[in-house]
């Protein structure tokens, strides 16, 4: 009889301890928003806004027979948001049918278009979804060329916006706290998820799927998006927006340059072919500290000749490439702790303002 009594009063706790653990509803929308910051959401699509056929699928979603997520889908799932900002949509997803994942178009496209709406004194923070396979790469083109002291975030996804356990509604309700956060100007252009506030100079996807993916390898996050708050606990030092020398300007094209992964016995032929179609600038992601093969060597040495300039990055990515006796006699370009494809970036602006080594040597200390 005591066991009996026992189980239905164990039953009766756990039952009112769910009743009151699930939440029957969202929590009550303001009603008056107009002392709420203005935010623009800007979608370029991804994972993030994409869908699968049911709710297990997290590796295999979108495509042309699924229904992507229109940036409208946001406001409708995530209610929560109006608490947070005034937010608009703009929508700068590439068709599903191009060949072409992703362009230099695509990213000329957004920087003017964030060039116009951080000039506008309506607008007080930007929220950019993207892809997470170049997202990094995209938002340190941003963080060169926006010229702005307002935030500008950075957000996407691991899994779809359909999939079990999605960390994409958690993330994009994040990146708009960052970006509604006075705290977040003059950081430059940010990043956030799975919590995470990092610098677009020094964030890198770090895993295929894992949600904890990205990460400042070696300086680690600038601040945190906790449930209570925004908080930072530290400032960028390189010269980002408005500091630097490319922002506010809308470049049609960049100079070419290619990126080489050097291996035991990488050729240098691939070095010679990327010369002969028209290569200003070469990036070798070297082994160890930033060294490159023999035969790499004798390329670059030819491409040199020819007035290319060379960059050279570790792929081991962490730590810098530093400056030694050798690699300045070879009038080589120090990566610092960039991967190769950011250093292919900022190779490629700086080649847009001189083609001397040393010059190009000194925006790579700079930025």
């Amino acid at each position: 009889m005591k066991t009996t009594s026992v189980l239905i009063a164990l039953g009766s706790l756990a039952h009112a301890i769910t009743a009151q653990e699930i939440p029957k509803a969202a929590p009550p929308i303001t009603k008056d928003t107009s002392h709420l910051p203005q935010v623009v959401l800007v979608s370029m699509g991804g994972t993030i806004a994409s869908r699968a056929a049911d709710r297990m699928n997290i590796t295999n979603y979108g495509g042309k027979n699924t229904p992507r997520v229109d940036p409208q889908d946001w406001l409708h799932d995530l209610p929560e948001l109006a608490n947070l900002a005034r937010i608009t949509l703009e929508d700068f997803r590439p068709d599903v049918d191009r060949k072409e994942r992703e362009t230099f178009e695509d990213m000329r496209t957004v920087a003017k278009r964030l060039n116009e709406l951080a000039s506008d004194p309506a607008v007080d923070g930007v929220v950019v979804t993207h892809g997470t396979n170049t997202m990094a790469e995209v938002a340190f083109y941003v963080n060169l060329t926006v010229k702005t002291d307002k935030p500008i975030v950075f957000v996407g996804s691991q899994r779809p916006w359909t999939g079990i356990s999605g960390d994409g509604p958690i993330n994009l309700f994040d990146a708009v706290r960052v970006a509604a956060s006075p705290l977040s100007r003059g950081k430059g252009v940010l990043h956030c998820m799975n919590y995470n506030i990092n610098t677009a100079r020094d964030v890198t996807k770090t895993s295929a799927y894992r949600i904890q993916t990205f990460k400042g390898v070696d300086v680690g996050v600038i601040g945190f998006a906790d449930p209570d708050k925004v908080v930072y606990y530290r400032e960028p030092t390189r010269k980002h927006t408005l500091t630097s020398e490319f922002a506010g300007m809308d470049f049609e094209s960049l100079p070419p340059v290619e990126i080489f992964y050097s291996y035991t016995e990488a050729p240098g032929y691939v070095i010679d072919a990327a010369v002969e179609h028209g290569a200003k600038g070469i990036v070798v992601d070297g082994i160890g500290a930033g060294a490159a093969t023999n035969s790499e060597t004798e390329a670059i040495k030819r491409a040199q000749a020819k007035g290319v300039v060379v960059v050279m990055t570790a792929r081991v990515h962490g730590g810098r490439v530093q400056e030694t006796v050798n690699r300045t006699a070879a009038n080589l370009v120090n990566g610092d702790n960039l991967p190769p494809e950011k250093a292919r970036i900022l190779l490629q602006l700086a080649l847009t303002k001189t083609s001397d080594w040393r010059a190009v040597k000194k925006y790579f200390d700079e930025y």
